[in-house]
């Protein structure tokens, strides 16, 4: 992939704050980095999303993301051609009380599938029991649910909660446990109950992403693929695991998720609906101040310099 300087990156950037209409993540706020460049004549966006807590490490593959994107740097449709027009996509329910499940719901219009958060900290099984039954209730016995603990259990926790919430007809369980060994112990546990095991933090956030797959610790990958460093990448990635893939957000705005969105487009097999529609947990954007303006193009730069 051809690099820009820093210069070059950093000419016409625009950081913005996205508020949430929802807690989510325990996020009131996402901010993020627009990055316009220029091919030829054509201008094109991409977007630097990485999560304020990560260091410059773990944020510069999401940096790698942004530049194939506003550089156009995606493979081309003889490398990895097209399979589809339309990627259907699911809705994600924060961790929020039963009651306000139907209204959030609504905000995603039509869809067949919903991703409930569970395992929040401060809440109780009691809490995502309420919130997953609500869901089921919303998308009706022929619609799907899925789970996401964000590797908040151990293995007796989440074999406790997973046969809690066996009775919703859970389509996966995403990321119940931190560790690949964890991983590996939930699913032999569970897979007497045709529950999935699908993994999330193990392949974003894992330094060899294919590991969790190679160690027969998941039935499914979700690929996110702006922390995995772009859509070549991700490619490269889901050819190695040879796994089924869930193709999901990393909640940025509308510009990162097209290259979600190009990915999707460019798997064969595509079982699973898309977490693509996050957009719909944002209420707007709003400019920043010239500090946190400030403070993302140093970052940027500084990313740049570990690709």
């Amino acid at each position: 992939m051809r690099l820009p300087d820093v210069d070059e990156l950093l000419a016409d950037v625009r950081v913005i704050a996205l508020p949430m209409r929802t807690r989510f993540r325990g996020l009131d706020v996402r901010e993020t980095m627009m990055i316009r460049a220029t091919t030829g004549r054509v201008e094109s966006w991409g977007e630097f999303a990485a999560f304020t807590e990560y260091d410059d490490a773990e944020s510069a593959p999401w940096l790698a993301c942004a530049i194939e994107q506003a550089w156009e740097q995606q493979p081309s449709i003889e490398e990895r051609p097209l399979f589809r027009d339309e990627v259907p996509t699911n809705a994600t329910l924060p961790a929020v009380d039963a009651a306000a499940v139907p209204a959030i719901l609504e905000r995603f219009g039509e869809f067949r599938t919903v991703k409930v958060k569970v395992a929040e900290p401060g809440q109780t099984l009691a809490d995502d029991i309420a919130r997953v039954r609500a869901a089921r209730a919303f998308v009706g016995d022929s619609g799907r649910v899925r789970i996401d603990a964000n590797g908040s259990w151990n293995v007796d926790e989440a074999e406790h909660a997973i046969r809690a919430l066996e009775e919703f007809d859970l389509e996966y369980v995403e990321q119940p446990c931190t560790t690949i060994d964890e991983l590996y112990e939930i699913r032999g546990r569970v897979h007497g109950m045709g529950i999935l095991i699908a993994a999330d933090e193990s392949v974003r956030k894992a330094a060899d992403p294919v590991a969790v797959a190679r160690a027969g610790a998941a039935d499914i990958l979700v690929v996110k693929v702006a922390p995995l460093g772009g859509v070549r990448r991700a490619l490269d990635i889901i050819d190695e695991a040879g796994l089924p893939v869930v193709v999901s957000s990393a909640l940025e705005s509308p510009v990162g998720l097209a290259a979600g969105f190009d990915l999707a487009r460019r798997i064969e097999h595509l079982d699973y609906d898309c977490g693509l529609a996050t957009e719909r947990l944002f209420t707007g954007d709003e400019t920043v101040s010239a500090e946190r303006a400030t403070w993302w193009r140093e970052r940027a730069a500084r990313c740049l310099t570990l690709l």
